[in-house]
């Protein structure tokens, strides 16, 4: 009986280029902040991987947002119109 092998790699999601870890993430949760790429994702410049996917028309708006307790602001991204 010929032997059948499935061909399956395991993937360490780290060492996907940082354009498609962020969409994923976009995907699954619909918006994210420089803190969360930072630490989550370890993407330190979060603005120009925004920008190659805008480029790449995916529809990303920018929401201005002011931090309760600190009252620092920053900028979530949202993928499409959903308000963060």
């Amino acid at each position: 009986m010929p032997r059948t092998t499935t061909n399956t790699r395991i993937v360490d999601a780290s060492k996907l280029p940082q354009k498609i870890r962020l969409m994923r993430h976009l995907k699954a949760v619909g918006h994210i902040s420089n803190r969360e790429a930072i630490l989550d994702h370890h993407i330190v410049c979060l603005a120009k991987r925004i920008q190659e996917l805008r480029e790449d028309g995916v529809p990303i708006t920018s929401h201005w947002k002011k931090h309760p307790v600190s009252g620092q602001r920053y900028t979530r991204y949202v993928l499409g119109n959903l308000a963060a």
